[in-house]
């Protein structure tokens, strides 16, 4: 069969595969660029042409099935470069790499390079890492795994992001310096590497990817504040990452108002779990005024849309203007949160420095049996 054509590939078809594979090895995980030597970086073709079903009937992966025709059309290519064409055809029957892996590798890597190349200008994005150790478990955010999450809507500025962590911190959230050192870290890096950029229009839009204790994430965004474009992602555990979900929009928000106003005003976020006044009581003693916003069923895949995170920011707007009209602007509000990483950073978001309450934030460390108060925003009434 394979003998009736030649293994000649027509300049339409190889102008068509360099164009879908935008010159980029399609080899899952290589993505070199095939247009320039890897060592020299001078211009040269580095290119080959795999075919996924081979060209031979004793090639690697066989024929069968496929009419001579198809043999040399560009849906049984496959650009690559030369190690991953040896990789693939390294045994007759293909080995790890049959025919419908190598078709799904085409396949995805294609899609991919037609959504990146069909984005308009100005949907650039400066991609924000912030991680800090949770308990004894470290937070690794990975670029390639947070940077592809832009995509449709928009796509990354610069290929490395803005890290604002401490890498391999010895400290954790039971340490007495924990948040200390924490807070001057992060306040320190904002500065230097969003707040400057920002300032003169280096910066026109960021992608926030977060994973820390929560008053961390609230502090991260008051220093955000929702001044700049900033659209801020959500780890989800079903389907696990940080793309968006296809999901039906819901309201999931229920906010209850206390039944006695005036004892210390408390509002505590119950969505990823539920936060008992016994809790809370441990903490600051029965005098209390509790304003609760939580959702029928608490869990940390509660948010699963932009509108619905959209939802909770327009909800909590409301809701601490409600808080300061009952118990007044100097009064201090007392903020327990248990809820999805990136609810608390638009919680922070939202915060408007001249106009809202002082907030006293807690975490619950488990070393310590409870809730223990961690940040004081503004800065300096915490003892």
């Amino acid at each position: 069969m394979a003998e009736e054509i030649t293994r000649y590939i027509p300049p339409s078809i190889q102008c068509l595969l360099w164009g879908r594979a935008a010159g980029r090895c399609e080899f899952e995980g290589c993505n070199l660029p095939l247009w320039k030597s890897p060592v020299t970086q001078e211009q040269v073709n580095i290119a080959e042409k795999a075919h996924i079903c081979s060209f031979s009937d004793e090639g690697p992966r066989g024929n069968t099935g496929i009419s001579a025709e198809s043999l040399n059309d560009i849906s049984n290519l496959l650009l690559v470069c030369e190690p991953c064409h040896k990789t693939i055809d390294l045994h007759k029957d293909g080995g790890r790499y049959p025919a419908n892996l190598l078709q799904q590798m085409k396949q995805a890597h294609e899609q991919r390079i037609e959504l990146a190349s069909g984005i308009t200008q100005g949907h650039t994005s400066h991609v924000l890492h912030y991680g800090a150790n949770i308990g004894e478990q470290g937070s690794l955010l990975q670029w390639k795994e947070t940077a592809y999450c832009l995509f449709p809507e928009r796509y990354p500025a610069v290929d490395r992001s803005i890290d604002l962590g401490t890498i391999n911190s010895a400290f954790v959230d039971h340490d007495d310096l924990f948040w200390t050192i924490e807070r001057h870290n992060l306040e320190t890096k904002f500065r230097k590497c969003v707040q400057e950029r920002l300032a003169v229009g280096e910066i026109e839009h960021l992608s926030a990817f977060a994973l820390a204790p929560q008053p961390l994430l609230i502090l991260l965004g008051t220093l955000l504040t929702d001044i700049p474009k900033v659209d801020v992602f959500q780890l989800h555990r079903e389907p696990q990452g940080w793309q968006w979900p296809e999901s039906k929009d819901t309201n999931p928000f229920q906010i209850q108002e206390p039944g006695e106003t005036t004892g210390q005003p408390v509002l505590a976020i119950s969505l990823s779990a539920d936060i008992t006044r016994d809790r809370i009581e441990a903490v600051l003693g029965s005098n209390l005024s509790i304003w609760t916003v939580t959702a029928s069923s608490p869990n940390n895949d509660l948010i699963k849309t932009r509108n619905q995170l959209g939802e909770f920011r327009t909800s909590m707007r409301s809701l601490m203007n409600r808080i300061k009209v009952v118990h007044g602007q100097n009064t201090q509000l007392h903020i327990f949160p248990a809820a999805p990483v990136s609810t608390m950073v638009e919680l922070g978001r939202i915060r408007m420095p001249k106009a809202d309450m002082p907030w006293r934030i807690y975490d619950q460390i488990n070393a310590k049996s409870g809730f223990i108060p961690a940040l004081d925003i503004p800065e300096g009434s915490l003892k």
